[in-house]
C-alpha cells in the first residue's frame, strides 16, 4: 500500500520539480522540453492501450460481446471531460505574457491536473484489483511527472519573470500540481468502493490520456526542426511496452 501512495504523489513531484526551475533557470530550453514531452505522450499512448483499455475490456469479459462497452464509454466521457476543460478554460500552452495571463494559466493548468489526477487514481486502483500491473501503473504515473514538469517550468518562470519572488513563484507551481494526488485518492476511494466501476473508470483514464497527448503533447513536439521530440515519442512507447509485457 506504500508502494500505491508514493505512485499517487508522482505527478505531483514531476510538477514540483518544474516549478524548481525558477532557481536556476530564466527560460526552459526549447530542446529540453520537446524531448520531455515526446517521452511522456509515448508513455501516455502506450500505457493508455496496454495498461487501460485492454484491462478494461478484460475486466467486462462477464459481458460477452458487449465487453467493449465500458470501455467505450469510460473512454468517451474521459475524452469528452478533458475537451469540455480544454473548451472553456484559458490555454495552458501559452507561454511568456503578464502576470494576469500567467495566472490564468496557472488556473487553466491546475484544472486540467484533477483529472490527470484522476486517472493514475484508476491506474492504482486497478493495480490493487489485479486487473492492472504494478508497473505499468508506475509507468503512466512516471509519464504524467515527465509532462508535468514542463507544465510546473512555464508558471514558476514567467512569475519570477514579471516581478514574482522565486520562493512564491515556486509556491504558485508547486500549488498547480496539488490536485493531483487529490483526484487520485478519490478515484482510488471510488473504485475500491464501487469494484463494477473499475472498467469504466480505467477506461475514462485512458480518455483522458489521449486526450492529453493528442490536443496539448503532440502538437507541442511537432514541426521540421522536433525530429529529438519525435524519437522521444517513440522510445517512450517503447520503453511503455516493454515494461508492460515484461513486468506487468
Amino acid at each position: 500500500m506504500q508502494s500505491v501512495c508514493f505512485g499517487l504523489l508522482v505527478p505531483f513531484l514531476g510538477t514540483s520539480l518544474g516549478a524548481a526551475c525558477v532557481f536556476f533557470l530564466r527560460t526552459l530550453n526549447e530542446t529540453v522540453e520537446k524531448i520531455l514531452l515526446g517521452f511522456a505522450a509515448g508513455v501516455m499512448v502506450a500505457a493508455s492501450v496496454w495498461s487501460l483499455l485492454l484491462p478494461a475490456i478484460d475486466g467486462a469479459a462477464a459481458l460477452g460481446r458487449l465487453a467493449f462497452l465500458p470501455a467505450a464509454g469510460g473512454f468517451a466521457v474521459g475524452f469528452a471531460l478533458l475537451l469540455l476543460l480544454d473548451r472553456y478554460l484559458p490555454e495552458p500552452a501559452i507561454t511568456g505574457g503578464g502576470g494576469a495571463k500567467t495566472g490564468m494559466m496557472a488556473l487553466a493548468i491546475t484544472l486540467h491536473n484533477i483529472p490527470e489526477g484522476m486517472a493514475v487514481g484508476a491506474a492504482f486502483a486497478g493495480v490493487l484489483s489485479g486487473n492492472v500491473g504494478g508497473a505499468a501503473a508506475a509507468a503512466l504515473a512516471a509519464g504524467i511527472a515527465i509532462q508535468n514538469i514542463p507544465e510546473g517550468a512555464i508558471i514558476s518562470l514567467p512569475l519570477a519573470g514579471c516581478g514574482m519572488k522565486k520562493r512564491r513563484a515556486f509556491a504558485v507551481g508547486v500549488g498547480s500540481g496539488a490536485v493531483e494526488p487529490v483526484g487520485a485518492a478519490v478515484m482510488l476511494a471510488l473504485t475500491g468502493l464501487l469494484q463494477p466501476l473499475l472498467p469504466w473508470c480505467l477506461a475514462f483514464a485512458a480518455g483522458a490520456m489521449l486526450f492529453v497527448v493528442a490536443d496539448q503533447l503532440l502538437p507541442e513536439i511537432g514541426g521540421r526542426k522536433s525530429a529529438l521530440g519525435v524519437a522521444a515519442f517513440a522510445a517512450g512507447f517503447l520503453v511503455m511496452m516493454v515494461l508492460d509485457v515484461a513486468l506487468g
